[in-house]
């Protein structure tokens, strides 16, 4: 166990060194270098963490714990409401912001891994392929392995709708992570050649849980019950005063979130003042290596074990992990439970009794219990039980515990596994959902599977071929029956289908043919709950029958046919062009509801005709939101827009082999711009989508909406267009302010998350088309926006990695004397003259900084043993005392470093 400073002695070494070193960012220096953290929140965009910022900081100021936030990307990706910065200037900006935001929960450490926030999607397996999987938990696990947090906090992983790809992508290489920095075989040469040694995080959970409770009130952090019996749920109340600020924790969480301006988030309102009126975080475990005492129901329960203990607890640094031989566990077989009780503690643990407490249906084939008569500082002891599963163990998830005690101290750790019946009948996951499966039964976190309800879509009317995966979970062969049971609307021929003689983990695919047959239901979130029409799947063998709940997401259809005469795109609607299937724009998807067809309403026509699609919307608006400059005119939610999506061959998994377009009506020129975004090839329509042609029709003056004309050539699209699986969507953004923030979005087929979503996309049929066989049969690989904003140029990083020792982009560091200062900066009238000398070849990267703000950079390449003078300029009245030169230097071979040096008043 890492030994700590007394907060009296953190509190005196800190204030020495802020006086030493006075910083315009919150950073102190620290005692020790690199950093020794207590939790590390990682996430994948500034922003991410501001969700938690109450919980951290009434603990950091409650204990004088340090914190970090990794941020594996600087949020290039997002919009921008306060100026006209994007790409990397954009991401150098959101970095400021966040560490204004954190540092008012008392956060000092911000780690940007450089990775590319490439746009809004819903796909963790894209994200994997940009941001390389191996490059991007190398650069984690080295940041735990340096500032050896003991908890990890983190986001959701699964691919719940409407969870952005990098959220999950974060969050699963948090999870990795967690296990792979405790293993001296992962990235070995960290710890060979960097010097660095295996950490084992004690606890890592997600922000968020699924359950019912109340929840304003301190009451919330007590009567919180998960949807999941199993699930280890911890909540803690925002509404706490801080002691230091005068104002509760709630509060300043909305403090620091309204710094998030370029995301539009300054104009959220305030939060009540009564503290009975605010509400919990809440969150939820991954897993953990330490014991809890089971009646500890204290706001800071979720740090026992790992940053502190009670009066009845375990002394910290004693860790106990349970595994399981199988995660599934069949009715009447045998499995194992792994135990290893490590002491990391200060004493020699004595005298301790292990036991393995088990719920009804499972028996332990020995007692389940062993003395441990001596554990040293630094061993573990490992041990295994054999459990049967009693044949009439029910199927749902257990929690096993293993109790460690030390004469009246004592805690538990524990494992879920699932009882699973041994012949097992699930609805085929949709491809993203089926590769977070595969990832969670790697990672050994299963359980997060039930945050997943497994769903397929169909069209209004249409039918559709349904796979059923039949598995034998047992170890003898397995014979029943598989039944599927519809909701009313919907029908199959044949209901049920017989399984013989399936093997031991054998899986067969069985299908059914579904068919919506009550064209007059409702679709879209409109339809069935929520846009869920639940049905079920029932497998019945001799000794079970068990049932597994999915549901059908029904999707609008209508028919695309070919103009009588080609349309004039001139923002009007004239005879021939378009036929009569008008498509309502009018659901609410996200934000406020309108209120009235006045304030905010659509409807649309599509027609085909030779080489191309055209889309006619007529858009009803009582305020018109910012008019955007024509170089401005991107990121359509900001302001009033419409945007249309198209999914060529309607199979995509996500938007990377879609067309996505928004048009916006007008712009200061008078005239209606268009980019595309999050799609196969993003930019201004100019460059991205040759021949596509844009109209509308506003008064500005008098403004009531507007109406625009698009034509879409087929050429432009990723693929060739299949006429009978074409699916679509349109959607109708509005804002009614002039802060460059939408505040409602309607649109056709519309779910949470629905933009990132092709397969709940709304239904084409192309009457009469033939595709031009000229065109891609397959999707055009995507093209990837991959403008980064780089930690070497980023002073506000170079100033932190300077101070706490943490490699910029939590890169390999570079040897100490590979750049030096040669003496001190001279500071003259209007110039700094810097003198550098390289012992290893690399480009250093020079700033003069200032009140958070670059006064001059230079860069300057340098081969072995070379020497240059590099001159900064600055308005006289410009050195303040928090002035530095800050320099950042990459050696040839890819290693880093930072050089710091204060040079203010």
């Amino acid at each position: 166990m890492k030994k700590r400073f007394s907060t009296i002695a953190k509190t005196l070494t800190l204030t020495m060194m802020c006086s030493l070193f006075p910083l315009g960012s919150s950073l102190a220096k620290t005692e020790e270098k690199p950093v020794d953290l207590d939790m590390l929140f990682i996430g994948a965009h500034p922003d991410d963490e501001a969700g938690g910022l109450s919980t951290y900081g009434q603990w950091i100021e409650q204990y004088n714990y340090k914190m970090g936030v990794m941020t594996i990307t600087r949020g290039e990706g997002g919009g921008n409401a306060v100026g006209p910065e994007e790409g990397s200037d954009l991401g150098i900006l959101r970095e400021k912001e966040e560490r204004d935001a954190v540092s008012i929960a008392g956060i000092n450490h911000v780690f940007n891994l450089d990775k590319v926030d490439f746009y809004y999607n819903v796909s963790a397996p894209l994200t994997e392929k940009v941001w390389d999987h191996d490059v991007t938990l190398e650069k984690v696990v080295r940041t735990i392995r340096m500032t050896k947090p003991e908890i990890l906090f983190t986001m959701n992983p699964s691919p719940t709708p409407g969870n952005h790809g990098h959220h999950q992508y974060a969050a699963r290489m948090a999870v990795e992570a967690f296990y792979a920095a405790a293993d001296p075989t992962k990235f070995p040469e960290q710890i060979s050649k960097e010097g660095l040694k295996p950490w084992s995080a004690k606890k890592i959970v997600y922000r968020g849980a699924s359950g019912s409770g109340v929840n304003i009130g301190e009451k919330c952090e007590t009567t919180f019950v998960p949807s999941e019996s199993t699930d280890k749920v911890y909540s803690i109340w925002s509404g706490r005063k801080s002691e230091k600020q005068n104002k509760t924790w709630a509060q300043l969480e909305r403090d620091a979130q309204k710094l998030y301006e370029s995301q539009g988030w300054k104009v959220f309102d305030d939060v009540p003042n009564d503290p009975n009126q605010l509400g919990c975080d809440r969150f939820t475990e991954f897993d953990s290596r330490v014991p809890i005492t089971k009646d500890n129901q204290q706001s800071t329960s979720l740090l026992e074990g790992a940053l502190l203990t009670t009066e009845k607890g375990l002394p910290l640094g004693t860790e106990i992990s349970v595994t399981t031989s199988s995660y599934k566990i069949v009715p009447g077989e045998t499995f194992k439970v792994n135990i290893e009780v490590t002491n990391n503690s200060e004493k020699i643990l004595k005298d301790a009794n292990l036991k393995l407490e088990l719920p009804g249906g499972l028996e332990a084939e020995t007692n389940g219990q062993v003395s441990i008569k001596q554990l040293k500082m630094g061993e573990t002891q490992k041990f295994s039980f054999n459990v049967k599963a009693s044949p009439t163990m029910e199927t749902k998830r257990y929690r096993l515990n293993a109790i460690l005690a030390v004469g009246e101290k004592q805690g538990f750790s524990s494992r879920v596994i699932e009882g699973v019946s041994a012949l097992e009948a699930k609805l085929q996951p949709l491809p993203h959902v089926k590769q977070f499966q595969e990832w969670a039964e790697k990672n050994r976190v299963q359980h997060l599977e039930n945050l997943i309800k497994p769903v397929f879509s169909i069209g209004l009317g249409e039918s559709k071929d349904v796979q059923v995966n039949v598995t034998n979970n047992s170890s003898s062969v397995q014979s029943g029956e598989v039944s599927i049971q519809l909701p009313e609307g919907f029908q199959t021929l044949q209901p049920s289908i017989t399984i013989d003689s399936l093997n031991p983990d054998e899986t067969k695919a069985i299908q059914f043919s579904v068919q919506n047959t009550n064209t007059s239901l409702k679709t879209s979130n409109e339809g069935g709950t929520n846009g869920d029409y639940d049905f079920t799947i029932t497998t019945k063998t001799t000794d079970q029958s068990v049932v597994q709940k999915a549901a059908i997401n029904l999707v609008p259809v209508t028919d695309i046919q070919q103009a009588a005469t080609e349309p004039t795109i001139d923002g009007e609607e004239h005879e021939g062009e378009y036929h009569d299937h008008d498509i309502d724009l009018s659901r609410l998807w996200e934000g406020s509801v309108p209120t009235s067809s006045m304030d905010a309403s659509g409807h649309a026509k599509v027609s085909w005709y030779k080489d191309a699609l055209y889309f006619y919307v007529n858009v009803q608006d009582d305020l018109l939101g910012t008019v955007l400059d024509k170089d401005d005119a991107k990121r359509h939610w900001r302001t009033d827009s419409v945007e249309i999506t198209i999914d060529p061959q309607g199979n995509s998994e996500n938007t990377s082999s879609t067309f996505k377009v928004g048009v916006f009506p007008t712009t200061t020129e008078h005239k209606p711009a268009a980019y595309r975004d999050a799609d196969n090839y993003q930019g201004p329509i100019e460059l991205t989508a040759p021949g596509m042609e844009i109209a509308s029709k506003i008064n500005e003056e008098n403004y009531n909406g507007y109406t625009m004309e698009v034509k879409i050539p087929f050429s432009v699209l990723p693929a060739a267009v299949d006429p009978e699986k074409f699916a679509f969507n349109i959607f109708v953004y509005d804002s009614d302010t002039k802060d460059k923030t939408g505040q409602t979005r309607l649109g056709w087929s519309t779910w949470g998350g629905v933009q990132g979503d092709p397969y709940r996309w709304g239904h084409g049929k192309l009457k009469d088309y033939h595709p031009d066989m000229n065109l891609p049969q397959q999707p055009k690989e995507p093209i990837i926006p991959m403008d980064v904003a780089k930690s070497v140029l980023s002073p506000q990083s170079i100033l932190q990695s300077s101070l706490n020792g943490v490699p910029l982009a939590s890169g390999v560091a570079a040897e100490k004397d590979s750049l030096m200062m040669v003496g001190k900066p001279k500071v003259s009238q209007n110039t700094v003259n810097v003198k550098l000398k390289a012992k290893i070849p690399g480009t250093a990267n020079v700033f003069l900084w200032s009140n958070k703000q670059i006064l001059d950079k230079k860069s300057i390449d340098f081969e072995s043993n070379k020497q240059a003078e590099v001159v900064l300029q600055y308005p006289t009245d410009k050195l303040t005392e928090t002035t530095y030169v800050l320099v950042s230097y990459e050696t040839k071979d890819g290693k880093i470093m930072s050089l710091s040096y204060p040079i203010g008043n």
